[in-house]
């Protein structure tokens, strides 16, 4: 996908974010977690990360229930290889535990930021 498809798409994707992805969103904004600035859908190389804190490449993948095939397992695991041959660590967190644990979710991206400042 060329930069511009990529930019329009993530635009899209900003403009039509799930419930879980807002969810979380309200709690990343505005630099919420250990002062860190999060871009949600934010393009890097081929992919779209659901949230990304750039200045500790962190990816914050938000999964729904598409992400429990074994088709798209290998998807996710293909792409967060290649995410982190760039240097930048992927946590991901199940719609489930947005909704049902979303302090747990938020308190293991707390310490992602933190392990990355060592």
């Amino acid at each position: 996908m060329r930069d511009n498809a990529k930019t329009k798409l993530a635009r899209r994707l900003r403009q039509t974010p799930t419930s879980a992805e807002a969810r979380l969103w309200a709690r990343l904004r505005k630099r919420q977690i250990n002062d860190c600035r999060f871009r949600r859908q934010h393009p890097i190389g081929p992919f779209i990360a659901d949230f990304a804190c750039v200045d500790r490449k962190l990816i914050v993948e938000v999964d729904g229930a598409t992400h429990s095939t074994d088709a798209e397992i290998a998807k996710d695991m293909r792409r967060t290889e290649w995410l982190e041959s760039e240097g930048w660590r992927v946590i991901r967190a199940s719609n489930a535990e947005v909704y049902e644990n979303l302090e747990g979710v938020l308190e293991g991206i707390r310490v992602a930021l933190l392990d990355g400042l060592e």
